[in-house]
Order: C-alpha cells, then sequence, then structure tokens
C-alpha cells in the first residue's frame, strides 16, 4: 500500500469516528389547507373523539345492583360490560379472537387503502390534529409559527406559548381523565376525582395519560409515526401495485418547472415545484419522490395541490389516490382497471369473514355456567359404617345469567353414589344449590358410594350440573379415593 492510500484510508476512518449516529430533528411547520381530504380528516377526528368522550356515559340498565354503564372494565369485579355483554376471566380467549379480527382487518384496510388508518383513525393522529388545529389557532399558520420562532424572545411570542401548552395539557388531562372513567363509574370516579376521594391509582393513570397525550401529540408528533411505531415497517408487506394510496403522477408533472422563471416553459409538466404538497404534509415528506415510509396516505398533500392546480389553471388531482399499476398504464397512455379482489384481499377477507364466524359462534353458545370440582386432600377418603366410602370435594358454581337460578348436582360413574352438603347430615342421589345471579358460589359436599373400579386406589367420576331454569348441562370429572389410595 502506498502513502498516498495509506494516508486516505486514515482520514477517511477518522472522519468516521468522528461522525454522529444522532440525527438532529427538523421540525416540521405543516400548513393549514382546505379541500376533501381535510374535510374527511375532521368528520373522523369529531366522531372518535366524540366517542371517545361520551362513550362512559352512556347509560345500560342490567336490573338492580348491577353497574349502568354502557361500557365498563371492572376490575375489581372482573368483569367486561359491553353493553348487552357481559365477558369474565375465563372468557379471555374473546380478547384472542378481538385482536385478531382487528390484525386481520387492518391487513385488509391496508392492502386496498394504504395506511389509511395511520391517515383518519389512528389515535396519534387524531390528538396531534387536534393539538396542531390549537396550535394555529394561537400562533397562526405555517408562515407566522417559523417567524415567531426564528425571531428573538418577545411578550407576544411568550404569551402564546403559553396559552398554547395550556390548552394542550387541558386537552391532555380531560383525555386521560376520560381513560380512567372506562374502569370506573364515570358519574362516582369524576365526583370522587374532585372531592379527592379517588383512589390514588385514579390520579396516577390520569396523570400518566396527561403526560403521554401531552408529549405524543404536542410534542412528538411525526417521530411517532417515523420512529417509534412499527407498523410502516410492517405496511411494506401489505401493500402492492393494486394498492390504493396517495399517488404523485409524474408522468404529468415532470419536469416540473414555475412557468414565469422557466424560458422553456411549454417542456414543462403540471407541476409548478411550489412545495405546496411538502408544506402542508404532517411528517413533512415530499409525495414526488413516490412511496416513503413516512407517509401516512392522508392525502392533505391533494388538497394542497388541487388548490394550487386551481390557481395556476392546471388540471387538477396532478396528486391523486391511485394505484401504481394504474399509473404505469397511465404513463404509457394505456388504461389500467381498478382491481379491488386480487389473491391477497381474497385471502384476508377469507380470513375475517371466518373469524367474525368463528367469535359469533363462539358468543352465541358460550357456556352460561362453569362448574369446578376440587378434590380434598385430608382426608383422602372415609370408610363408612355401612361399608361405603366418602370422599370430600369443593365445589364451584359460576352463575352467568342475569338472574338467581337453582342448580341440580349430580354424581355419574361411581355405584351407589350420593351427595351431601358438609353442613347438613342427609345423603340424596343429588343435590339443589342456589347461586345468585352473576356470581360464583363455594360449596363442599360429600360424596360417598362403593367404587367397583378402583385403580391404585381411586377411579374416574363425574360430576353434572344442569341449570333447573334453562336446562343448560355442564360436566367437570374428578377422582375418587378408596383403599390403596396414593399419599399425595
Amino acid at each position: 500500500m502506498s502513502r498516498m492510500e495509506t494516508t486516505t484510508q486514515k482520514s477517511t476512518e477518522a472522519k468516521m469516528s468522528k461522525a454522529s449516529l444522532y440525527a438532529e430533528r427538523i421540525r416540521v411547520y405543516p400548513k393549514a389547507v382546505s379541500g376533501i381530504a381535510r374535510d374527511i380528516k375532521w368528520a373522523v377526528l369529531v366522531f372518535c373523539l366524540t366517542v371517545y368522550y361520551t362513550l362512559p356515559w352512556v347509560r345500560w340498565e342490567r336490573g338492580v345492583g348491577r353497574p349502568t354503564q354502557a361500557v365498563l372494565l371492572d376490575l375489581n369485579a372482573e368483569r367486561f360490560y359491553f353493553f348487552n355483554t357481559e365477558f369474565w376471566p375465563q372468557d379471555i380467549y374473546f380478547l384472542t379472537g378481538a385482536l385478531i379480527l382487528s390484525a386481520v382487518g387492518l391487513f385488509l384496510v391496508t392492502s386496498l387503502f394504504g395506511r389509511i388508518w395511520c391517515g383518519y383513525a389512528c389515535p396519534q393522529t387524531v390528538w396531534t390534529d387536534l393539538f396542531m388545529w390549537v396550535e394555529r389557532r394561537v400562533e397562526g399558520d405555517r408562515n407566522e409559527r417559523m417567524r415567531r420562532d426564528k425571531a428573538p424572545p418577545s411578550f407576544d411570542r411568550a404569551w402564546r406559548k403559553v396559552v398554547k401548552h395550556a390548552a394542550w395539557l387541558a386537552i391532555a388531562f380531560w383525555t386521560g381523565g376520560a381513560w380512567i372513567m372506562y374502569f370506573a363509574d364515570a358519574p362516582t370516579v369524576t365526583r370522587d376525582f374532585w372531592t379527592g376521594h379517588a383512589a390514588m391509582a385514579v390520579y396516577g393513570f390520569t396523570a400518566l395519560f396527561t403526560a403521554t397525550t401531552y408529549l405524543l401529540a404536542g410534542w412528538a408528533r411525526e417521530q411517532v409515526c417515523t420512529f417509534m411505531c412499527p407498523w410502516p415497517r410492517f405496511q411494506a408487506s401489505m401493500l402492492d401495485e393494486q394498492s390504493l394510496i396517495v399517488t404523485y403522477q409524474g408522468w404529468r408533472g415532470e419536469p416540473r418547472g414555475h412557468r414565469r422563471r422557466d424560458s422553456d416553459a411549454k417542456a414543462l409538466g403540471n407541476c409548478i415545484d411550489c412545495r405546496a404538497c411538502v408544506n402542508v404534509c404532517p411528517t413533512g415528506i415530499d409525495i414526488r419522490d413516490g412511496v416513503q415510509l413516512e407517509c401516512i396516505n392522508c392525502g392533505l398533500c391533494i388538497d394542497a395541490c388541487n388548490e394550487i392546480m386551481d390557481k395556476s389553471g392546471g388540471a387538477p388531482w396532478l396528486i391523486t389516490w391511485d394505484t401504481l399499476a394504474r399509473q404505469k398504464a397511465a404513463a404509457a397512455g394505456k388504461r389500467e382497471r381498478l382491481r379491488i379482489l386480487r389473491p391477497r384481499t381474497f385471502i384476508y377477507l377469507t380470513a375475517l369473514v371466518l373469524a367474525v364466524a368463528t367469535m359469533g359462534v363462539g358468543l352465541a353458545t358460550r357456556a352460561r355456567q362453569i362448574l369446578s370440582v376440587q378434590h380434598d386432600r385430608a382426608p383422602l377418603f372415609v370408610h363408612l359404617k355401612d361399608g361405603s366410602y366418602r370422599n370430600a370435594y369443593t365445589i364451584k358454581i359460576a352463575n352467568k345469567t342475569q338472574s338467581d337460578s337453582d342448580f341440580t348436582l349430580g354424581v355419574e360413574k361411581l355405584e351407589q353414589g350420593t351427595l351431601t352438603l358438609a353442613e347438613e347430615g342427609q345423603r340424596m342421589p343429588t343435590l339443589t344449590l342456589r347461586v345468585p345471579a352473576d356470581s360464583i358460589a363455594t360449596f363442599r359436599v360429600l360424596a360417598a358410594g362403593r367404587p367397583a373400579r378402583l385403580h391404585d386406589g381411586e377411579e374416574e367420576v363425574d360430576f353434572t350440573l344442569r341449570n333447573n331454569d334453562t336446562g343448560e348441562t355442564t360436566t367437570d370429572s374428578s377422582v375418587f379415593m378408596g383403599p390403596g389410595a396414593p399419599v399425595r
């Protein structure tokens, strides 16, 4: 290696060693815009925020002594109430099903319309839009905000910042407070909160959600979509050339240039390089560079471009919602039809239909009672005077109906089997046990019989439970022990 090559290599290594892996954030100042995409975003924002803030206050009668909140995750009672449906901890698999439904639905929507969820309905987008609306009302639009931020400190700049952040904190506080209302009765927890009688967890989680909403929607903004959210990394596997996304029609717009400044204006495309599409983008990208990870498919650049085209006399929809396949065909002077149903979407749609059907069948046929039988350890069995043997069991019965019910409990596979409540002395073929509505009752039951199929001192028996009102029957297996039972 020559001396020159050695010197060059050392210089390169020195520069690389000094290079920082940290990139300074380039602050984005989105400009206000009006149009079809902005109107849809406002409508979705109002709908989402209305549902979020008002849903805890919706009442739903369930009977005396029952929660009257339509949607409530009662952690103390271990119940999730969703209008007329009640979920117990044993129904946790429905949560898995709901997550699968959400994932498959998102896959389907993304394959059809790109990141439309990110651009319109994602909570980060909804609250960020609300925060930016407040920012514009207080500090002005893009140019005013940029000018104030670059100017020396002043009273005008200071009071506007204070008002803006105060409004942000108020919105974030109400957001955190509304979230708590999904876990406790809304009127009660609101009264307790302001009178100082709420639990510390209520104040703690309200503060947590206030802080996260304020930081993510007010400060982080596009950084969440670009760096924190994993969804942009996944979406590439769901998009294809037939996905309907925000697209710049390069075959129309290029070569771009300003007609008044360019001598050969006739050779230019429709794009006048005004950068209006960049100025309104909430993530600060240039849609003319093609599909990018940061693009949330909101379509605000479409509104901005249409506004400029209308003023400059150009044809609208230079930036539009379209597929890459159709754009490629249009560039070649051909026409390509929009293909909604294709192998990818058919697979997602089929999976979604199957998941919905499975969830529906599961909800319609789920058990409304649960029987749990546990054999007592001490003593394992008792030899009675009549020659039979007796075992003790702890019986738990969950009544998931909305009314008090009588249940009939019996034992099968046990010769001459009888049952007795531990508090009573009468042996009966079956027992009638009453369980209050929406509760779990525990009984200590003694089973007696003459085991005829003992193997290593035990044999399998079945306990059957029948709801006398609905006729629903449940069975749970246990063991009956006798001579030769193993020590446990």
